[in-house]
């Protein structure tokens, strides 16, 4: 009887184990290791999208592991601790696209101390007057893959579906189909941009506000101005880009789960919204600081010319990795901006 109640205890300490995992709930080993390393914040948290921008971080000499507790795993993350030069970070690879940056982020921003997250890769590039290999850091990130699709016959002055309950809005404004035929009529319309609803916590939960461009945060914005003499490599091998890459702050980069490799939407963002970055994750990042009142800011390194035209061919497949290095060099470099007394919002003494 004694070994039969002993078992049916471990039974159901096992089924209480599956639940707990099941339900999502974070299992009490994973918990005892956030308390723990929490105790050693606060961290700067770091998002990179995929490997081959993550990949060059982890193998930068600025970056020490932190041995005791090099990683924790959940929820599909990896959540890595360690150094870059004075500060403490802990860094998340997102996957690609809006929902697993969101996803990753909101987990990083809830389970960790953290003082500020910085946003780091390639993009897209929407400004001619820019070249591959330069790294960009924009004011201002808005998602601009949520659209309200007009049907078709309805003009701009008709009122869209639901948006007399303020669930949609024509303030931001359309792309029309029909500009972009060549001739024939088309049955597509027009798509009207929308903000975000967002949930600051500063708010009062569930009742929703509206956004569509997200600034980073000034402080953050006025150190990286210190980056804009840094000189970046230019050459893959013995292929070289026509002039060394560059730093600068531009006006803003927008986000979606769509791989953009089209000219003329290219040409509609930026003569539309004045983009210059145009990507699959950073708008996430951005909302989501935005609403947990994280300070943030994004560093993307041009890999090619979106849709092309640019006198050099291939620029992804040749030059992504010069522009996944650069966006690590700019970093590395902003890291090292930060004062060691830093530790989220303004700056403190020591």
């Amino acid at each position: 009887m004694r070994l039969f109640l002993i078992g049916l205890f471990v039974v159901v300490l096992s089924i209480g184990n599956v639940i707990e995992e099941a339900n999502g709930e974070i299992p009490r080993t994973v918990l005892n290791e956030i308390e723990w390393i929490n105790k050693r914040g606060p961290f700067l948290g770091i998002v990179a999208p995929n490997n081959y921008e993550l990949n060059p971080l982890l193998d930068s000499k600025s970056y020490v592991p932190y041995h005791p507790l090099p990683s924790i795993d959940f929820a599909g993350r990896r959540f890595r601790f360690g150094s870059i030069l004075n500060q403490r970070v802990v860094i998340v690879m997102s996957g690609l696209g809006m929902v697993n940056a969101g996803v990753s982020t909101q987990l990083l921003v809830s389970l960790f101390r953290l003082k500020g997250v910085l946003h780091y890769g390639i993009a897209g590039n929407a400004d001619v007057d820019l070249e591959i290999g330069d790294v960009t850091i924009p004011k201002f990130w808005a998602h601009s893959g949520l659209w309200n699709w007009q049907r078709y016959g309805a003009g701009i002055d008709n009122e869209l579906a639901l948006e007399g309950g303020g669930d949609y809005t024509r303030d931001i404004g359309y792309l029309e189909f029909a500009k972009y035929t060549n001739g024939s009529d088309n049955l597509l319309n027009r798509i009207w941009y929308q903000p975000e609803e967002i949930f600051p916590v500063t708010g009062t939960p569930e009742v929703r506000e509206h956004a569509f461009w997200i600034p980073v945060d000034h402080y953050y914005l006025d150190l990286a101005r210190q980056l804009e003499d840094t000189k970046l490599p230019q050459c893959v091998n013995t292929t070289c880009l026509p002039r060394p890459p560059k730093v600068t702050i531009v006006d803003r980069g927008v986000s979606a789960s769509v791989f953009v490799d089209n000219a003329a939407y290219r040409t509609f963002l930026r003569a539309k919204f004045n983009a210059t970055a145009v990507e699959m994750e950073s708008a996430a990042v951005a909302l989501i600081c935005h609403q947990q009142s994280i300070p943030f800011i994004v560093i993307r390194a041009l890999s090619d010319l979106a849709g092309g035209g640019s006198e050099v061919s291939n620029e992804a497949d040749i030059f992504g990795s010069l522009a996944a290095e650069n966006s690590v060099d700019v970093l590395v470099k902003f890291v090292g901006l930060l004062p060691p007394s830093y530790r989220g919002g303004k700056v403190q003494s020591e």
